[in-house]
């Protein structure tokens, strides 16, 4: 049996509240009713009561009670003051209530129907009785004549009379709160009219799954993800976004300019136009960023997506050294290959010795490198990197050189340090600096390597023309380079490597020329700052500290 769906939130909502617009008119009327109904019967009490008081203070009547047939001057007097005050009968009598005046002639001279001894001890009140004319509201007063008690006056309007009134008070509150209904109905329709097209007839159940759902899918989704309403703030972040932008749930609310993003991300995340696998950096972090604006007659939004690339990042760039590797080896296996047929062609010449001393020179050459940088580099990785840049360095015709003071020993370094940050910071330093030094005449690098104290310095110094003072500034600023487009990105990788490590990077100028960096990682305590360059007390330029890259990206 197929079971009817149940009715959308908006159907709900619109039922819930004509009830709700129909209950309370419909007790607005019965309060409107019944104080209306108390509101009259108060009025009529009020009016026979001044009535028969203003008649009882009358001078003319006190005299026409004296005369010996008051009804001739009394009856067409009560007449006209009935029909100009709107009561419906006036009943002046004697002391022993017998009428001298009354609506219907007849009754003269009749007995009065009611009570009357609270009036003969000269007092006034008001009651509902049943006389002569039916039920009436009426009010019965003494009339004094010298101290005296010389009559009655009773005023009087029916109840029927009352009822008619209440009747057509009744008609005209029925019409208001059929109006009221009617209105009330047709605003409720169209809030709910609305409501039903930003629910999309969706029933309460059906919402509240749909919100199970985004949520489960919002915090599952590794990718980072963002909206962004039409006032350029974040109206919506997941785990991965906060992840990846390096921020807290405070951040939702709050425009993007406010964040302390890097600018070219900023103004990637606020562009009117979308965004396609653009790679931005963040001061940990390598993204790539798409954005799609949401747009319905008005731009109402941005959906962001970010995806990590800093993985990818280093492993591209370890491949890139490791093509740079084998790239050097079939260098040397050329020159090997040379140098072995130059000691052949020598022995055949039977130039022996010359052959021996020829091939000894390049080896002993090849093994001082090598025991000079396994002695002094305890850390396998970093002997590596320093043995096969310096074969590279060599094919490019630059010298790779290691201070005499470098000195790490294995096991110095914290696993908090890992090993592909190392090779990111010095591999892209010593590129930069061979790049700088190669083609100049005795183009050489020195390479730093060193524990001081508590932290790990590494320093490149190259024989190139070093940086001018008025580029200090942007070197570590991505795309930034004087080697042409589709390069700067070294040193805004390093830097940012440098800035998760917790450490420092200065750029200076040497004594001879060149760049020097030196960059200092701490090995126990973490809290340096990354620092820009600034000018020192020689007038050459080192580093202020900053506390995150704020998209300085550069590679020389």
């Amino acid at each position: 049996m197929h079971l009817p769906r149940p009715r959308s939130l908006a159907a709900q909502l619109f039922a819930m509240q004509v009830v709700l617009v129909a209950a309370v008119v419909a007790g607005c009327s019965v309060f409107a009713y019944v104080t209306g109904r108390a509101h009259t019967d108060e009025t009529a009490r009020k009016q026979v009561l001044a009535t028969a008081r203003t008649m009882a203070d009358s001078p003319s009547v006190r005299e026409a009670i004296r005369t010996a047939d008051p009804t001739a001057t009394l009856q067409p007097y009560a007449e006209r003051v009935r029909r100009d005050t709107g009561v419906d009968f006036i009943t002046i009598m004697n002391p022993q209530g017998i009428r001298w005046t009354h609506p219907d002639p007849g009754q003269i001279g009749m007995p009065f129907l009611g009570r009357t001894a609270p009036a003969l001890r000269g007092g006034t009140f008001t009651e509902t009785y049943t006389g002569t004319l039916g039920p009436s509201v009426r009010a019965v007063t003494p009339v004094r004549d010298g101290g005296r008690v010389t009559g009655l006056i009773s005023v009087g309007i029916t109840v029927d009379r009352i009822s008619t009134e209440v009747t057509q008070q009744v008609k005209v509150l029925a019409l208001t709160a059929g109006a009221a209904l009617a209105l009330g109905g047709l605003g409720t329709y169209v809030i709910n009219a609305r409501l039903r097209r930003h629910t999309h007839g969706m029933n309460a159940a059906e919402l509240s799954r749909m919100h199970d759902y985004h949520q489960a899918a919002l915090h599952a989704v590794r990718e980072g993800l963002l909206m962004l309403d039409g006032r350029r703030s974040i109206a919506l972040m997941n785990d991965g976004g906060r992840e990846l932008l390096g921020l807290d749930d405070s951040a939702v609310g709050r425009p993007v300019t406010e964040l302390g993003l890097p600018a070219p991300l900023t103004d990637a995340l606020l562009a009117p136009e979308p965004r396609v696998d653009e790679v931005h950096m963040t001061a940990d972090r390598i993204v790539v960023v798409n954005t799609s604006p949401v747009v319905g007659g008005e731009r109402r939004g941005t959906v962001i997506t970010l995806r990590d690339h800093t993985e990818l990042q280093a492993l591209s760039g370890e491949l890139d050294s490791e093509r740079g590797f084998t790239q050097a080896l079939r260098s040397q296996a050329h020159e090997a290959a040379n140098r072995l047929h130059t000691v052949v062609s020598l022995i055949e010449l039977g130039r022996v010795e010359q052959a021996v001393e020829f091939a000894t020179a390049e080896l002993e050459l090849a093994q001082a490198l090598t025991d000079r940088v396994v002695g002094a580099v305890g850390e396998p990785v970093l002997a590596a990197l320093l043995l096969g840049k310096a074969a590279q360095a060599n094919e490019r015709g630059v010298e790779l050189v290691l201070a005499e003071d470098s000195r790490i020993d294995d096991g110095v370094l914290p696993r908090t340090l890992p090993a592909r940050d190392l090779v990111t910071i010095l591999g892209n330093l010593i590129d930069n600096a061979v790049d700088a030094a190669q083609g100049g005449e005795g183009a050489r690098v020195t390479v730093t390597a060193l524990v001081d104290g508590r932290e790990l310095l590494l320093g490149v110094r190259d024989t190139g023309a070093g940086v001018d003072p008025g580029d200090m500034d942007e070197v570590f600023r991505r795309g930034w380079s004087t080697r042409g487009p589709g390069r700067g990105l070294g040193l805004a990788l390093v830097r940012q490597a440098v800035h998760r490590a917790h450490g420092t990077v200065e750029l200076t100028r040497g004594a001879e020329g060149g760049a020097v960096f030196t960059v200092r990682l701490p090995l126990g305590a973490r809290n340096a700052a990354v620092v820009a360059p600034r000018e020192d007390a020689d007038g050459a330029r080192t580093a202020d500290r900053a506390g995150n890259a704020d998209g300085v990206e550069a590679a020389r």
